[in-house]
């Protein structure tokens, strides 16, 4: 009985500290997520403060090409009465050669950083018609820009603050489509997800919640879905 009683008190003692412990992980755990919390939200000032930067370094190139531009231009010397100049040859090229086309951006002309810049502030203001046509200039001038994922979704938020829900599913779905990897996807496929259930088309909602929780797992907006499809009807 002794032994008994001894072994008895060993196990509430293992107990105690079990759950001790227990608790300070909780403690550790709830504190990791607060730490990352913090670095997602000072990597989020971070990628918007370089955003910015690009965009006015973008303005100052422009400038810059702006006072320059009238300087490079041919001089016009005086030509003494009495002389023939020649005129410029205005004869087309020769079939087989090619010529140089102009960059898509010229003198004065905003760059993709600082038209995405613009834009978002006309958006926040509440002027999507002007965001939309600066995301729009975006996308056809600079096709290949890093940032044409995020205007491509911006075109969407856009045409919803304008009330063309098709217009906002078709730019959602053209970030899902075109790009896949971006971390702008799951957000596109979640915002056209809810658009279908506001039309009540609850079928192509619950298709697009289950391929978001199928496509990106890991995703926030796969949490969501999960939780938006337990209280779908």
């Amino acid at each position: 009985m002794a032994s008994l009683n001894i072994v008895r008190d060993s196990l509430g003692l293992l107990s105690t500290r079990v759950v001790k412990m227990q608790g300070d992980v909780r403690g550790d755990l709830y504190n990791v997520g607060q730490q990352l919390l913090q670095i997602q939200e000072l990597t989020g000032q971070s990628q918007q403060r370089v955003q910015e930067l690009r965009a006015s370094l973008e303005a100052k190139q422009s400038d810059i090409q702006s006072s320059v531009a009238p300087q490079s231009a041919s001089p016009t010397m005086n030509v003494p009465s009495g002389t023939t100049t020649t005129p410029p040859s205005t004869t087309p090229p020769r079939a087989g050669t090619t010529t140089t086309p102009a960059p898509a951006g010229g003198a004065g002309t905003p760059g993709p950083n600082q038209l995405f810049q613009l834009s978002l502030e006309q958006l926040r203001r509440g002027s999507p018609g002007a965001a939309r046509t600066g995301l729009q200039t975006l996308l056809q001038q600079y096709p290949s820009s890093d940032l044409v994922p995020d205007a491509q979704f911006y075109l969407g938020e856009a045409y919803k603050q304008e009330g063309n829900a098709a217009g906002a599913d078709s730019a959602y779905a053209a970030v899902v489509s075109g790009f896949p990897t971006s971390p702008r996807a799951p957000t596109a496929l979640y915002k056209r997800a809810l658009g279908m259930e506001e039309k009540g088309n609850i079928v192509g909602a619950r298709g697009l919640l289950n391929d978001l929780v199928s496509r990106y797992p890991r995703s926030d907006e796969a949490a969501l879905a999960k939780e938006r499809l337990r209280t779908l009807k």
